[in-house]
């Protein structure tokens, strides 16, 4: 006897929409751009269809196609370097202070690094009787401070490299960049154990624009600090931190590239999720500039 088959074809178990579904999908428009893709995705995190942090992240991944490795890089002056032209007694307290696992040595010249030390390689220094450093580094990676982060991340897995110089249109290092800082942008700030909330690294001074002082400044920098570097008095409640501060002068929590105005500072958002302001450029300009 000629047995039935049992296969059932997969659009039978698919879900028949209703005559309302297939209309309402007939009549909504998709979205057509990038503002309107996260608007849907804005209004599905405020409906609990994704949490803060889904969002969060979505953001983050459109933000790294948008910043160059400018945006985010060490600033030369704020980098950790080591110099192999002193001795290794010298130079290894300042590694065991600053607990990186990666840094860039350079051989006298500061203008010209020579390679990369990773922190794990020195544990050599301690168990073997000869011990040569420069043999211990490894190649030096340069990108231009016009590269995408996209294209950054890309290139770091590709070739397993987790650090990378940066270097000006003049060809000089101009800072540094680790994969960490990119995926920081997707996944928000990434704390280890080495980690250290310091204050003094909250506020960081820029070069000076016309008359104006500038800064770069943390969103949990705390208003009491902030007042206390820039000069000025901020009203705010006790343990309120800037980024607080701004959302609630705004209304919400505002976007990367927004610049407003308070008092007589100009705010520039560097960096900012679904959350939380996280890096702002402070700007301190005359009272005639700032009501202008």
């Amino acid at each position: 006897m000629q047995e039935h088959s049992s296969k059932v074809r997969s659009s039978d178990l698919k879900p028949h929409r209703s005559l309302f579904e297939r209309l309402t999908a007939l009549i909504s428009p998709e979205p057509e751009n990038r503002t309107e893709l996260l608007d849907v995705l804005t209004d599905a995190q405020e409906r609990h269809l994704i949490d803060a942090d889904a969002l969060a992240m979505i953001e983050g991944v459109f933000q790294v196609s948008d910043l160059a490795a400018r945006d985010i890089m060490v600033p030369r002056t704020q980098m950790d370097i080591v110099d192999i032209s002193r001795p290794i007694e010298e130079w290894i307290p300042e590694v065991l202070r600053a607990a990186h696992s990666r840094f860039p040595v350079i051989d006298d010249d500061p203008d010209k690094v020579v390679g990369i030390l990773l922190a794990k390689d020195l544990l050599r220094y301690y168990a073997e009787e000869t011990f040569d450093v420069r043999e211990m580094l490894r190649p030096v990676i340069y990108i231009p401070e016009s590269k995408r982060l996209n294209v950054l991340l890309r290139d770091f897995r590709a070739n397993r490299n987790h650090m990378a110089m940066v270097v000006d249109e003049y060809g000089g290092v101009a800072g540094l960049i680790t994969i960490e800082d990119v995926l920081e942008q997707i996944v928000g700030d990434i704390d280890d154990e080495y980690d250290f909330d310091e204050e003094e690294d909250n506020i960081l001074a820029l070069e000076n624009k016309g008359n104006g002082k500038r800064w770069r400044i943390k969103g949990i920098t705390e208003l009491e600090q902030l007042n206390a570097v820039l000069g000025v008095n901020l009203p705010g409640n006790e343990g309120q931190t800037i980024g607080e501060l701004v959302s609630h002068h705004l209304g919400e929590v505002p976007h990367k590239g927004d610049e407003f105005q308070i008092d007589t500072l100009h705010f520039e958002v560097l960096r900012a999720d679904a959350r939380e302001v996280q890096i702002l450029q402070v700007e301190q300009r005359p009272t005639a500039l700032a009501h202008e």
